[in-house]
Parts: C-alpha cells; sequence; structure tokens
C-alpha cells in the first residue's frame, strides 16, 4: 500500500462521515425514528494478486484499490462503505478445514469454488487441528496484513464462517439430511463439531480485529453495527420448523450469543415456515433477504419482533417501492445502488 493511500484511508473527514452513517444504522438497531429510509451500497477493495500465494500483496493491492474509490463515502443518500472483503474458498472455507477436497471449478464468464462430498458416515467428524492448517494460516495472515495496514476507515469482512448446517450439508450432502431423522445422536456429534470451530474462530476474529473494523461476509450489503456476528442460513429451508428447532437453532444461537449485540442469518430461498423459531431467539437481531427471500418479505416484516431489522435486496419481485410500502420504511435496510435518498 501506498502513503497516498494510507493517507486517504486515515482521513478524519472521510472516518467522520463513515462515523456519522455507522450511528444511524445505530439508531435503526435501536429503534429510533427517521423519515429516510437507509439505504447502504458498500464498496469492496480488490487485489491483483494471488490471494492463496501472497496474501500480504492481496491486502495492500486491495486497499490501494480502495482508496482510489473512498470518495463515495461523500454520497449523502447512500451509506458506501469501504471494506475489504477477501474470500478464501467463499462458502467452502470451513469445508477445507475438515479436509474436504474444493476445487476450483471454471464457470465460463466467472471461477467458482466446489467441494466433495466426505466418505465418512456420519458421526464420525474429529475436530481439525487448526494450529497448523495451511486454510487457517492463510486467513490469519489475511487478517494481520490488514491489520498491520493501520488503517482507520475500511471494514475487513473474515471468511464466510457459514453455519453448522450449511456445513454439515456440504460435507455429507443428503446423508446429513437423512441422519437427523434415522441417526440423530450421530448428527447432533457431528453438529456439535462443526459449531465448536465455528465458534473458536468468530473468538479469533472477535479478539484480534477491533469491533469497530470487523465485519462478516459481503459487508458492502450486510454492514452491521460493531459487535454482530453473521451466519449464512441459505439450507435451512431443507428442514421442518420441528427439526430445525430441535436440532440446529440452538446451535445458530449459541454462535450469535458469542457477539454483544447478537447476529443476523442470511436467507436466499424459501425459509418463511421458520419464521416462529426465530422471532423466539432474542439473540438474532437482523435478517438477510434475497432472491427468493426477499419475496416474503411481508412475512418477515409481519411476523419478526419489532427489534429484528431486515436487509431487502429488491429483486424482480419485491421492487423497491413494494418494500418501502410493505415495511413503510422501519426496521428495513435497503441494499441498492440508488441515487436519490428514499423518504418514509
Amino acid at each position: 500500500m501506498n502513503r497516498a493511500s494510507q493517507e486517504i484511508l486515515n482521513s478524519p473527514e472521510l472516518l467522520g462521515l463513515h462515523r456519522q452513517w455507522m450511528a444511524r444504522l445505530q439508531d435503526l438497531f435501536d429503534g429510533k425514528e427517521s423519515d429516510r429510509v437507509l439505504v447502504l451500497f458498500g464498496v469492496e477493495g480488490v487485489g491483483k494478486s494471488n490471494l492463496y500465494e501472497e496474501p500480504e500483496a492481496w491486502i495492500h493491492e486491495a486497499l490501494d484499490d480502495l482508496a482510489a474509490k473512498a470518495d463515495v463515502l461523500r454520497d449523502n443518500a447512500v451509506f458506501r462503505p469501504l471494506t475489504i472483503n477477501p474470500l478464501p474458498y467463499v462458502v467452502h472455507f470451513i469445508d477445507t478445514l475438515f479436509g474436504a477436497d474444493v476445487f476450483e471449478v471454471n464457470g465460463g464468464k466467472e471461477n467458482y469454488w466446489w467441494s466433495r462430498e466426505l466418505d465418512t458416515p456420519v458421526g464420525r467428524l474429529q475436530p481439525p487441528d487448526l494450529s497448523s492448517h495451511p486454510t487457517w494460516r492463510l486467513a490469519r495472515r489475511l487478517a494481520e496484513a490488514f491489520l498491520e495496514a493501520r488503517v482507520a476507515v475500511p471494514f475487513l469482512a473474515h471468511p464466510t464462517l457459514s453455519s453448522p448446517l450449511n456445513i454439515a450439508v456440504n460435507l455429507y450432502g443428503e446423508r446429513f439430511l437423512s441422519a437427523l431423522l434415522t441417526d440423530p445422536d450421530a448428527a447432533r456429534h457431528d453438529l456439535h463439531v462443526i459449531t465448536e470451530v465455528i465458534k473458536e474462530l468468530h473468538q479469533w476474529y472477535r479478539t484480534t480485529v477491533p469491533f469497530e473494523q470487523m465485519q462478516a461476509v459481503l459487508p458492502s450489503g450486510r454492514i452491521t453495527p460493531p459487535g454482530f456476528g453473521q451466519i449464512c442460513g441459505c439450507s435451512t429451508q431443507l428442514l421442518s420448523p420441528g427439526l430445525y428447532r430441535d436440532f440446529i437453532a440452538p446451535k445458530d444461537a449459541e454462535i450469535f450469543s458469542l457477539h454483544p449485540q447478537g447476529g443476523m442469518i442470511h436467507l436466499c430461498g424459501s425459509h418463511s415456515a421458520l419464521i416462529p423459531v426465530w422471532r423466539e431467539m432474542p439473540s438474532l437481531r437482523a435478517i438477510q433477504v434475497n432472491d427468493r427471500a426477499a419475496e416474503d418479505l411481508e412475512l418477515y416484516f409481519r411476523g419478526l419482533r419489532e427489534d429484528q431489522i431486515l436487509y431487502v435486496n429488491p429483486c424482480a419481485g419485491m421492487p423497491i417501492e413494494r418494500a418501502v410500502q410493505i415495511t413503510g420504511g422501519r426496521r428495513m435496510v435497503l441494499v441498492e445502488d440508488h441515487k436519490e435518498p428514499i423518504y418514509r
């Protein structure tokens, strides 16, 4: 990172603007009324080096890239936080820790990561030795390079720490879903092992990166006030409310409870049957909906508690106007590259 970039990313003016927006976000979570809908659409700095071979170089280049975009924080209509979001192995980061074969696939315009299921039966999963695991060393190097840069304005996002159910499905596929019914003790064993590893990683980031700069994955559209955690609930649509309540909800709550303000769950499918369970989860403070999940915005808004905030990515089935009509602009963060303020 060059000196000019460091000066920009420590600018008192930009830091002041950043804090003003973060105060507005905290007000929303505190239940304070505003005449404007809070619109969020951040920017990410991206490095050019190979993230897996030169993580420090990637971070420095990403910070230079972010400094070149820093003027977006001066937008008065939309909160455009500056973020660094390295995503080693994307949603398969935890899979690598448990020995899954994770590989890159040529997806045409953009490559993506995939994993093969484990050959072992459900119920025999053992915790990995994180201290010597190359994936965890890589993640630590990325975080440490960010901290050593000593920049005050940007956020750092940790890797996809996901959720216990997502990881169990990644590792075993439908065999895990069957085990919930046919061998619940085996399923509980592996859920416990996975959850403990995820919790250990959350704790490391909580104690290593300042609250004011620590965020979860994809922060450009999911920024939360300091002290929040996040999990990915994509696979919860595969479970009945009873199975989710009995097996998964306690594990999700354990992860949320590590964080002083609780947590957010990301949803992208048809999950609305679980709204009564989430309403009863005190540590769940926010739900982020996109794609199919956003189409059920009215069910979430009416079914959740008054202190649970909805992050809404508009889509064809839930345009901006409809989202504002349903919520009245209350309890909502609208994630959209908008140009003008949106008033309630």
